[in-house]
């Protein structure tokens, strides 16, 4: 029998067929004549191809894909200006440690050096914000830079990768074979560290668990739930990793980000044992490095996490555990309780912090709506934002129940909610997808209701508007109180603006009207806007403007 080798393809559609290889069912992209051969190579590859309208929201989507699958989301963008566009999902995808690919078009290789037009130099740009970029400069390596690509993504701390497309690279024959696809090593904890951290248990009187990072499911995230329950030990969550513990769980503790409980955070100091399973020492959860004594904690700490650089980076622990969530949860299963612990008072604080609204200035109460948004919606919606300090209202009041019902950004990119709820409502069409955004942060990339009306995704987006960059405001008048500059918005009719696009839109003025209006949205089967207009004045749950402004004042 003759062998006939690996059939001949462009470069394109070499890359296509890798990614069919690794699973990939959709990619997100802003066209561009500098990879049209690919978007040719996609016409007929039964790959879905979702078209943005800005290639920052592409990104955002893409980003907000891998961090729901644990798989890399794809985006194409062009070269220059496409690129350097979608250069905040990457930002994102590096803070949240998230697995992602952004293929961007690039000039033609025999005009690289020159400044030819839109060109850019990949590796300058985006070296500090990747796990890996490269320039394909040889066909026939497509196939082995994308699968280096999907293994650089997803190993260890996940993160994003780029690669640059030369325009006349897509359009060269190839001959070389496939890649395989890519699945990455679970790293498991050894028996000598579950020793270490069985005896470490023995010995701690007020341990407390903090779940964050990447690389969970929802069987790893039932594991941790049963550690917490055998061993008698109240958990709380990273900043927006809430989804990794059933807020319903008598273990529960709370949110530990922006605007914590300082019940919670002040049993977490008094701990005389810190398990970290699965996030980085990140500064909002580890309350601005105030959490720990740097760089030695207080107290007894163990680091599990699936990145090797990461343990000990910023604080160095007791015992640093080099293992992913879905290796080590389980094998937690493994360990024996030698002592009875109550949790009952921190699941007490958490309940006094978070079960009853709080008075707000104005006729809308921010505090009331999420708790109407928590009885009303099923456990498995999914809720996503961006930046801005309507986001303290989600972090306290909402309960999430289910792994990956939370969508949002560590890195606190504005703009981030839209995009990823348009990700969400594509990969899980039948589950309610809610988009919560200030007024500010939903201008960043709402031109992506669009997008949501071009593809029948009914997502409902709650935009609370207060007339002004809320988070920066309440900065400056803490620092430079009385002299507003630079933070005053005036704002569209947002409603209006979802009916101009074909959606539904309708305007929330009061408390009572949000319900009406939140029912009418899921009727009407439409992508829809609900415009929430609020005090700016109730600008955090616990506190207002003036009450800043006249502290500040004081001195």
């Amino acid at each position: 029998m003759t062998h006939t080798g690996p059939a001949v393809r462009t470069a394109a559609q070499v890359l296509v067929e890798q990614l069919h290889i690794q699973g990939v069912q959709r990619v997100f992209c802003v066209p561009g004549e500098s990879y049209l051969a690919v978007l040719d190579a996609l016409k007929d590859s039964g790959i879905e191809v979702v078209v943005c309208r800005n290639e920052g929201g592409a990104a955002m989507m893409a980003e907000a894909h891998g961090k729901a699958t644990g798989r890399p989301g794809i985006c194409f963008v062009t070269r220059g200006p496409g690129a350097t566009n979608a250069s905040g999902g990457i930002h994102i995808a590096q803070q949240d440690s998230t697995p992602m690919i952004l293929f961007a078009g690039q000039v033609e290789s025999y005009n690289r050096g020159r400044g030819a037009f839109q060109e850019l130099d990949f590796a300058a740009v985006f070296g500090s914000m990747t796990k890996f970029t490269a320039e394909i400069d040889d066909p026939d390596r497509m196939a082995e830079y994308v699968s280096r690509a999907f293994t650089q993504a997803m190993s260890g701390r996940p993160g994003p990768v780029v690669l640059a497309l030369p325009h006349d690279m897509l359009s060269r024959a190839s001959a070389a074979p496939d890649g395989a696809a890519v699945e990455v090593a679970e790293t498991a904890p050894g028996a000598q560290q579950l020793a270490e951290l069985q005896n470490l248990l023995a010995q701690s009187q007020r341990p407390m668990l903090l779940l964050g990072g990447s690389r969970w499911d929802q069987p790893s995230c039932d594991a941790m739930m049963a550690f917490a329950k055998s061993f008698g030990i109240p958990a709380a969550t990273g900043f927006r990793r809430a989804h990794l513990f059933d807020s319903a769980h008598p273990n529960y503790a709370g949110d530990l980000g922006l605007g914590a409980n300082p019940k919670l955070v002040a049993r977490f100091k008094d701990s005389d044992l810190v398990i970290v399973a699965g996030g980085r020492p990140n500064e909002l959860t580890q309350q601005g490095y105030t959490l720990f004594d740097l760089p030695e904690p207080q107290m007894k700490t163990v680091h599990l996490y699936p990145g090797a650089e990461e343990i000990g980076r910023v604080w160095r622990p007791t015992l640093g555990i080099h293992a992913s969530p879905r290796a080590f949860a389980p094998a937690l299963a493994g360990l024996s309780p030698t002592q009875a612990r109550d949790v009952s008072q921190a699941r007490q604080e958490y309940l006094g912090w978070s079960e009853k609204p709080t008075p707000q200035p104005g006729a809308v109460n921010m505090s009331e709506i999420m708790i109407w948004l928590r009885s009303h919606l099923p456990a498995d919606a999914m809720l996503t934002n961006g930046a801005g300090n309507y986001a303290a209202w989600i972090h306290r009041f909402y309960r999430f129940r289910r792994f990956g019902t939370q969508v949002a950004p560590i890195s606190g990119f504005m703009g981030y909610g839209l995009p990823a709820a348009l990700a969400m409502k594509s990969l899980y069409p039948e589950r309610p997808v809610i988009v919560l955004a200030g007024d500010g942060d939903f201008l960043m990339t709402g031109q992506e209701f669009a997008t949501a009306m071009q593809y029948r995704l009914p997502l409902i987006v709650i935009v609370y508007d207060n007339g002004c960059y809320g988070t920066i405001r309440m900065h400056q008048e803490r620092e430079y109180p009385g002299r507003v500059s630079g933070t005053a918005l005036r704002n569209p009719d947002f409603a209006a603006m979802a009916r101009s696009f074909g959606g539904f839109g309708a305007t929330v003025e009061k408390t009572d009207d949000f319900a009406p209006a939140f029912l009418a949205a899921e009727a009407s089967g439409l992508p829809s806007i609900i415009h929430v207009k609020y005090d700016a004045e109730g600008i955090t749950p616990v506190t207002t403007l003036t009450a800043i402004r006249e502290k500040a004042l004081r001195g």
